[in-house]
């Protein structure tokens, strides 16, 4: 190739350019702007060469080149010479493209997957700042976690589990409009990216009415029937920020908490804080767990009868040497929550029980004394309960008529049957049991005439100002006379005044617990007001 006139010529070619020249959109076509820009380039370049890509016009099949200029150094001729080649990537790149879409795709839905979807989502709103466009209107990423998915793939197995995710991929992509993207980012996780128009609260009303319309019918799949609810969570767009996996990650922990308020939520800035805060607290509670740094501290139980000491409730405290004291209400959701409570409730039981022992050598005798040990419903649903109640008894040398375990409704509404067998295996091994926060779940009498439960214990809520709210006296009322029906002891909890104490000794209470009596203490100090208490 050379050029004439400042025009390139082709001068001689091999077979296989000029098969290509016959072609449609062949390689005739190169547009002679673009070799011109290379013939300059490389009269320049101290390598001689220049390179480009360069894309057929072939209406049938665009085909994708590789197009160099090298300068050709021949003293004989009488203008410059370069050689032009053409390297055909046209398969390379479809290769290339085909791959890449499958990995942009979820293999059971079709649906793009999260890598696909961040591609789609930040290509759309990089369109918008480009060529004269007008800046991206407000949008939200959205994502929707299918409740009891896991439950539904344990008892139904993959296939039927599988057929779910298809059959809730069509009904969202039945309700969502042109401009919106919906893909598969998880297991039984989908995304949405979706753009606003006018009023954002009320578009998002109508957005969110129509995600909770694909969970209103129930899912016929194999000879199945089943009824399912899905958590919604939102990030809303900021101005200057297009990162979408951030806004995945935003609409994430919105959808968190929206699993515990059963309502749509949408993400604020403080909910990263508040993310940040129970990552640093998991990180530290699992080396307080293997350091030794936390401690029980005890509650006296009163017998309402006499005053007397009859035990203690256990309680996890917290000190860590960076952040002070932190509450049991806020680090023990996040040892649920990351799995560290089944560690947490062993050590609260093993140390409860090694007290127990110490101040019966302190006092030279097996005191009077039962230790009550909450188990959280985490706790009661992921361990071997009675295994590890058996096992730390045996351990330290303690008889099982002397440790009370404190359940909360929760525990036996979530799985009856299970909660059942569990409680029936404790009682067995002859540990007392407890109904923690009484009348504040799903209070249930059949629970409470089938499970073997010997304590029930008033919540706080309706002992503190009682005596200032007909209701709550009657509710208490209530509780003890249910309680007695059923032979079983109560203790109130929250006792905070004098009057409140003598209250509740009229009506017939067991136990009482409480500020009036005393705060949870640590281990030697509850053992002196337990000795000052009995004279």
């Amino acid at each position: 190739m050379t050029r004439i006139d400042d025009m390139p010529q082709i001068v001689m070619a091999n077979p296989a350019f000029i098969e290509r020249q016959l072609m449609p959109g062949g390689v005739s076509q190169i547009d002679a702007m673009l070799l011109a820009e290379l013939i300059s380039i490389a009269s320049r370049n101290d390598s001689g060469r220049a390179n480009r890509p360069w894309t057929s016009t072939d209406p049938v099949k665009i085909r994708r080149y590789d197009v160099t200029v090298a300068r050709m150094e021949m003293d004989s001729l009488n203008w410059p010479h370069f050689l032009l080649s053409l390297i055909d990537r046209t398969t390379e790149i479809e290769t290339h493209d085909s791959f890449r879409r499958e990995t942009m795709r979820d293999s059971l839905t079709g649906l793009p997957n999260r890598a696909g979807f961040e591609d789609i989502v930040e290509t759309r709103l990089a369109e918008h700042g480009t060529n004269g466009r007008a800046a991206m209107p407000s949008f939200a990423i959205i994502t929707i976690d299918i409740a009891r998915f896991s439950q539904i793939n344990e008892c139904a197995g993959n296939v039927v589990a599988d057929e779910l995710i298809i059959t809730v991929a069509r009904r969202l992509m039945g309700r969502i409009r042109k401009t919106d993207v919906v893909a598969r980012i998880g297991g039984n996780e989908f995304a949405l990216f979706v753009p606003l128009r006018g009023s954002n609260e009320r578009e998002l009303a109508r957005i969110i009415s129509r995600i909770r319309d694909i969970f209103l019918n129930p899912y016929r799949l194999s000879d199945l029937e089943i009824q399912i609810d899905g958590a919604i969570g939102i990030a809303l767009s900021k101005t200057g920020q297009t990162d979408c996996a951030n806004y995945i990650r935003q609409s994430q922990i919105a959808l968190k908490r929206a699993k515990h308020t059963r309502q749509a939520e949408v993400y604020t800035p403080e909910e990263l804080d508040k993310a940040r805060r129970r990552f640093t607290l998991e990180t530290e509670l699992r080396k307080a767990i293997e350091l030794d740094r936390l401690e029980l501290y005890f509650q006296p139980l009163i017998d309402m009868s006499n005053g007397f000491v009859t035990g203690f409730e256990a309680l996890a405290r917290w000190k860590d040497p960076d952040y002070g004291m932190i509450s049991p209400v806020e680090f023990i959701p996040v040892a649920e929550e990351c799995g560290l409570i089944l560690p947490l409730g062993r050590w609260a039981l093993d140390r409860a029980c090694k007290v127990l022992g110490e101040w019966d050598k302190k006092a030279g005798e097996e005191l009077p004394l039962k230790v009550s040990v909450n188990v959280s419903a985490a706790q009661f649903a992921r361990d071997d309960i009675p295994n590890m109640v058996s096992s730390i008894l045996r351990a330290n040398n303690t008889k099982p008529q002397r440790l009370c375990l404190e359940l909360t409704e929760s525990v036996v509404v979530s799985d009856p049957a299970r909660a059942a067998k569990v409680m029936s295996a404790l009682r067995a091994l002859n540990v007392s049991l407890a109904m923690d926060d009484f009348g504040t779940g799903y209070s249930n009498l059949a629970y409470l005439q089938q499970l073997p439960i010997d304590i029930l214990k008033i919540d706080r809520s309706f002992v503190t100002h009682m005596l200032k709210e007909r209701d709550k006296v009657a509710i208490v009322r209530a509780i003890l006379s249910l309680a007695s029906a059923l032979g079983m002891e109560t203790t109130a909890e929250g006792i905070e005044t004098l009057e409140i104490s003598q209250t509740l000794a009229a009506l017939g209470c067991s136990f009482g617990q409480g500020y009036f009596y005393s705060p949870p203490v640590p281990a030697d100090e509850a053992y002196e007001y337990m000795i000052t208490r009995m004279g």
